[in-house]
């Protein structure tokens, strides 16, 4: 075989370790197109992703790339509950990293993200933001809901049955069923949760393809959807449309009022100004609650309504969302099917207003999320205020103090819970679990026994789109940094006000002070590993929980 003589020999040596993996010199004078994909056996939101990756590579081979596909973890909040939780928002740094490190190894032309579920789409999204190529993304779909007999059941209606269960509203049967039939297959978790919010977050940046991120999983359309991306990459790689030009500040503050609007999982407030903090934008939790007073919520999904996202996908999805919000949204901004979102939003129509309200009769005048401020987060707490019903929106109780997830899921699961008590969860923020623990579980336990009405919950963890009740989390600063919540005991009353803003500790200054001289932040000697390192380095709540 003659040696071609365009190739260049210094480059000999990479072309042969390709030509081990099959790769012929016709391939390796194409441009090389990364297909970053979290696929694993590990969670039911990625289980499928191999699959799909097959269908972008047609369409990459076909519009004159070269794909080559790597792979990078994907972990599963609702497997991880109760046990590795501590890992989960740590992993969004390691795939961050490790995706913008094997891009930036090999000589990539551009790169496709396969991507579902809570980190690891905002964890590719920072990549994306480092790389400085043409990406685009491709989300998993979501699970096909179960249709029971008397409902509809998703992901969230079984942390729901363990409260029910518990407290005598089910059966042992229904209980059983409801976990052995609820999760139908391969997809994200199909409730307005992290994976859906974040995944809707891609299609209004402009850089997924519209109506990819509310599709069920392994439909025919997905199919084609995942080749058009292929396609589309090499569009962009043609016109030298980077990521950059899609992750900008006005895609960024888009993407913060459309999750409001659609009562979005409050860990956005961590992904968004982590991402933002890739490219410069100076945005944090405070100015979600700017943006929730001026964007009506127009939306809402399980939990707090009994819509799936398969019902916003039929409603028109993503693009019917912007379609309603477009007086309030910047729409010049570029996508990656060649459009400006104002171009787009001329061929789309909203096909239900009962699932999508017109912003001028909105379900509530403000967004989903509200961020409060007090003696007892004076660098403020977020609340999913869309999920909590009128009458807790401003409550006054006891403190009931925990120093753990699993201190609290023990008193819900014992009874030992008292209606108006306020359940104050501590030493569980990024530097305190360390890595932030959503405590989704006991929140839906407690809405399960039928106390969303009359109690509520304060951590300095985390919450979920899949949490609705009285739950307010992210208090700044966390107890391990000495902020007020670590001062809290038995028995103190705390004040809500959720219209107000305000979250108050009702215990004299001087007291607080008083507590503050015998206080020390627990051992963290038995830390190891990553998890010392994170707990060593990243940011407060407020910054989006990123290493420094």
């Amino acid at each position: 075989m003659a040696r071609d003589t365009k190739l260049p020999p210094e480059r000999a040596y990479e072309r042969a370790l390709f030509k081990a993996l099959g790769r012929s010199d016709e391939e390796l004078q194409k441009p090389l197109i990364a297909i970053a994909n979290s696929w694993s056996e590990l969670n039911p939101g990625h289980v499928h992703l191999r699959e799909l990756a097959e269908w972008v590579k047609h369409g990459v081979i076909e519009a004159g790339g070269t794909p080559l596909e790597f792979n990078t973890i994907g972990l599963c909040d609702g497997i991880c509950q109760g046990r590795g939780m501590h890992q989960v928002l740590p992993s969004r740094e390691i795939i961050a990293a490790s995706v913008e490190l094997t891009i930036n190894a090999y000589n990539f032309a551009g790169a496709v993200m396969l991507c579902s579920c809570d980190k690891i789409i905002p964890g590719m999204l920072m990549a994306a933001a480092r790389v400085n190529l043409p990406v685009i993304f491709v989300p998993g779909g979501v699970m096909k809901p179960k249709q029971f007999a008397d409902k509809v059941c998703v992901t969230s209606d079984i942390k729901e049955a363990i409260g029910q269960y518990n407290s005598g509203k089910i059966t042992a049967d229904q209980f059983y069923e409801i976990e052995s039939e609820t999760c139908t297959g391969a997809g994200a978790c199909n409730m307005m949760g992290t994976a859906s919010t974040m995944a809707c977050i891609l299609e209004t940046m402009g850089i997924a393809l519209p109506g990819s991120s509310t599709i069920n999983a392994l439909e025919a359309g997905q199919f084609r959807l995942a080749r058009e991306a292929g396609n589309t990459i090499m569009r962009l790689v043609k016109a030298g449309m980077k990521a950059e030009k899609f992750i900008t500040e006005e895609s960024i503050t888009n993407a913060a009022r459309v999750g409001l609007a659609f009562g979005g999982s409050s860990n956005m407030t961590l992904h968004l100004p982590a991402l933002a903090a890739e490219i410069g934008f100076p945005f944090f939790m405070d100015d979600f609650d700017q943006l929730s007073r001026t964007t009506p919520l127009i939306a809402k999904f399980k939990p707090t309504s009994p819509y799936t996202i398969t019902d916003l996908h039929l409603a028109g999805g993503v693009p019917a969302l912007l379609k309603a919000l477009q007086s309030i949204l910047n729409t010049s901004t570029p996508r990656v099917d060649g459009t400006t979102l104002r171009e787009f939003l001329q061929r789309v129509e909203i096909m239900d207003a009962k699932v999508i309200h017109p912003i001028t009769n909105p379900i509530a005048a403000e967004g989903g999320l509200a961020v409060l401020h007090g003696t007892l987060a004076p660098g403020g707490a977020i609340v999913k205020q869309s999920g909590v019903e009128s009458k807790m929106l401003v409550h006054e109780g006891p403190a009931r103090v925990f120093d753990s997830e699993e201190s609290v899921k023990a008193a819900l699961i014992n009874n030992n819970v008292s209606v108006s008590d306020v359940l104050v969860i501590r030493y569980e923020g990024p530097r305190g679990g360390p890595g932030m623990r959503e405590l989704s579980l006991p929140a839906a336990i407690l809405v399960g026994m039928g106390l969303g009405d009359s109690v509520a919950m304060v951590t300095d963890g985390r919450y979920s789109g899949a949490t609705r009740g009285p739950c307010i989390g992210h208090v700044v600063p966390e107890a391990m940094d000495g902020g007020p919540i670590a001062l809290v005991q038995q028995g103190d009353r705390i004040k809500i006000d959720i219209p107000g803003r305000k979250l108050d500790l009702l215990v004299a200054c001087s007291e607080l002070d008083r507590r503050k001289k015998s206080w020390k932040a627990p051992d963290r000697k038995h830390l190891t590993g990553f998890l010392k390192h994170y707990a060593e380095h990243v940011s407060d709540a407020r910054n989006g929980a990123i290493l420094k």
